[in-house]
C-alpha cells in the first residue's frame, strides 16, 4: 500500500510540474492572453481533465507556474554564489546575485502577468501574492549567501531599491532586444547602488 501511495504522489508531482513548465513556455511563446487552458495540456501531454484536478482556472495555473520558476531561480542562483561569494565585498555578491535571479524565462513571464494584471483584477491579486512570497524568498537566500545574516530593514530597502532598478533596466531593454546593452546599463547603476547596500550592510552587522 505504501508502494502505490508513494507511485501515486509521484505521478501527482511529475503532472503538475509538465504543467507549470508547460505554462511558462506557453507565456513565454504565446504570451498571457494566448495561454490558454487547451493550449497548456497539449504541451504538457495531459488530458483537460488532469489540468482542472490540479488547477481549476488559467489564473491559478499560471500564478503558480510562475511562483515555481521564480523559487528555481533563487535556488539556482544561491547554489551558484554560495560557492563563489567574495568575502570582502559582500555587496558585489548581492548585486551579482539579483542579476542571476532576474535572468533568463522567469522576468519575461513575469512581466506577461504584470502587464494583464493591469486590466484583470483578480489575477491583479494573485500577482501581487506571488510578488510579496518572491521577494521574501529573495531576501531570505541574500541572508543565507551573506552567511546567515538576518536581513533587517536597511538592507532589505537596499535590495528592494536594486530589485526596482534592475527590473526598470530590463523592461526597458525589450524593445532593443540587446543583452550587452543590458548588461552595460546594470554595471553602471551597480556603481551607484553598490554603496547603498555597504551602507546597509554596516548598518545591519
Amino acid at each position: 500500500m505504501e508502494i502505490g501511495r508513494r507511485t501515486q504522489s509521484q505521478r501527482t508531482a511529475l503532472t503538475r510540474r509538465r504543467l507549470l513548465e508547460a505554462t511558462v513556455d506557453c507565456l513565454i511563446a504565446h504570451g498571457y492572453a494566448g495561454t490558454t487552458t487547451h493550449r497548456i495540456a497539449a504541451r504538457a501531454g495531459v488530458t483537460r481533465g488532469a489540468q482542472v484536478h490540479h488547477f481549476p482556472s488559467k489564473e491559478a495555473l499560471v500564478v503558480a507556474a510562475v511562483e515555481h520558476l521564480a523559487e528555481q531561480r533563487v535556488r539556482v542562483a544561491l547554489r551558484g554564489h554560495g560557492h563563489s561569494r567574495s568575502e570582502a565585498d559582500p555587496a558585489a555578491d548581492v548585486l551579482a546575485f539579483l542579476w542571476d535571479t532576474h535572468q533568463g524565462h522567469m522576468f519575461v513571464a513575469t512581466m506577461e502577468l504584470w502587464a494583464a494584471a493591469l486590466t484583470d483584477d483578480v489575477l491583479a491579486g494573485h500577482v501581487a501574492r506571488v510578488e510579496r512570497l518572491v521577494n521574501q524568498a529573495v531576501i531570505a537566500a541574500v541572508g543565507e549567501l551573506l552567511a546567515g545574516c538576518d536581513a533587517q530593514q536597511a538592507l532589505r530597502n537596499a535590495i528592494y531599491t536594486a530589485m526596482d532598478v534592475l527590473r526598470g533596466i530590463l523592461v526597458a531593454s525589450f524593445a532593443e532586444r540587446g543583452p550587452e546593452q543590458v548588461r552595460r546599463r546594470w554595471e553602471r547603476a551597480t556603481v551607484y547602488l553598490a554603496p547603498l547596500l555597504t551602507d546597509a550592510l554596516s548598518a545591519d552587522y
